[in-house]
């Protein structure tokens, strides 16, 4: 929008009015921080959002993979040929076995509930997710037949464990006698501390060796699924075709949208309600703009038809009014903009000052799945919202430039 240089004069001190036009100030600075608030609310919404996402897709797969191809009961004994097909189709990268059993484990009086994982000696070296988070002991302890485990974060905190300590890990799965089967009590000594920032993984995680989880469970040689990782988890569909129509009769598979379609799903729809609802708030505040410009027009009256009497046309004045409603809104979008990228830079440090001032666990990781508050701005996602900002404010000018540039002269000074 070019304007002339007596139109940038009066569109800059329609911007700043004098001492009698502080209510108008006023409203047109609530106008401004409204905008500023509505777009750092939906930057800092829409990128924890994001971040959320994010996290929980590369943890949860981190951990659990793209595919699994799980034996039915539970039980994969031709494991070694399934696990060789799946890594020569196409578009797989690994095909990992593993036994999973939800177990109980007890210490100096403390029970808790697991989930024993067994794994390859080198597969838990080499999965980033585990090696990457190791906050006490080392992996390098944790060999076939060593009795040595890798537990979660939070359940070493509930059964009050350190490295070191020896745990006993209960299973239903003993020997047969006359008298019924025996449930069988394992010690295991605790190498190292991880925390992978799942809530639910580090309540219960307890990773073993492949073969210590076979002797456990009493399985023999046999697994309970092959976890499958891929080029491209989104198209998982084409991939895994070619291995469900082969093992059909021995096993399912199930794909990561499958095992955790509710979350996603959920998350999905929080999503676009959310950005929905918060860009209220940025409609709001262009009413404020609305509101603020009427008034200035009210206000100004008398000197618009002086201007069009000194030759100012429609076009000038609608220029005028526009730009004036526009400035506020871009600022108000670059202040907001500003706000919500401080905002995700510290949003830590902001929840935790919440926190101690209320005296509650703003992100409470029991309910919310991850340790920390995530953030992952979007770019495309942000200019968005800058420019649906920018449009609702210049849509906002309309009504009151026109109704400027439509002033009558004639009728406004004929008594003066």
């Amino acid at each position: 929008m070019l304007l002339s240089r007596y139109e940038r004069m009066i569109a800059r001190r329609y911007l700043l009015p004098g001492r009698g036009e502080a209510f108008i100030a006023l409203v047109a600075s609530i106008s401004l921080v409204a905008v500023m608030l509505g777009v750092a609310a939906l930057v800092i919404v829409m990128s924890v959002m994001n971040g959320f996402r994010a996290e929980l897709f590369d943890k949860i797969v981190g951990l659990n993979g793209h595919a699994i191809i799980q034996g039915y009961n539970n039980q994969l004994p031709d494991w070694r040929r399934i696990a060789e097909e799946a890594r020569r189709t196409p578009g797989v990268t690994s095909a990992t076995p593993l036994i999973e059993q939800p177990l109980f484990a007890t210490y100096n009086g403390r029970s808790e509930f697991i989930l024993t994982r067994g794994m390859r000696v080198g597969d838990i070296r080499a999965t980033p997710t585990i090696r990457d988070n190791v906050k006490q002991g080392s992996l390098a302890p944790v060999t076939a037949g060593s009795g040595n485990v890798v537990i979660g974060s939070r359940l070493a905190m509930s059964l009050g464990v350190t490295v070191g300590s020896e745990i006993t890990i209960i299973s239903p799965q003993g020997p047969t006698t006359p008298f019924g089967t025996m449930i069988r009590q394992v010690p295991y000594r605790v190498a190292a501390i991880v925390e992978v920032g799942v809530y639910d993984y580090d309540k219960a995680f307890v990773i073993m060796p492949i073969e210590d989880a076979q002797q456990l469970l009493l399985t023999g040689d046999s697994v309970g699924m092959i976890e499958i990782e891929t080029t491209d988890p989104d198209d998982i569909d084409r991939i895994m075709k070619p291995l469900r129509e082969k093992f059909v009769a021995q096993a399912q598979i199930s794909d990561w949208r499958q095992l955790n379609s509710e979350l996603f799903q959920a998350l999905s729809v929080d999503r676009i309600v959310t950005f929905t609802v918060l860009s209220i708030i940025i409609l709001i505040a262009v009413f404020n703009i609305l509101s603020s410009l009427i008034m200035l027009v009210r206000a100004k009256t008398r000197d618009i038809a002086i201007l069009r009497t000194m030759g100012a046309t429609r076009g000038g004045l609608l220029r005028i009014f526009m730009t004036v409603g526009t400035t506020i809104g871009a600022l108000g979008v670059g202040a907001g903009l500003v706000l919500g990228f401080v905002f995700l830079a510290f949003r830590q440090q902001v929840i935790g000052g919440i926190g101690r001032l209320t005296g509650i666990e703003i992100w409470d990781p029991t309910m919310r799945y991850l340790t920390e508050l995530p953030s992952d701005p979007d770019t495309v996602e942000i200019v968005t919202i800058a420019l649906t900002a920018l449009l609702f404010s210049f849509l906002a000018t309309l009504y009151p430039a026109f109704k400027a540039a439509n002033t009558d002269p004639v009728q406004v000074l004929r008594y003066d």
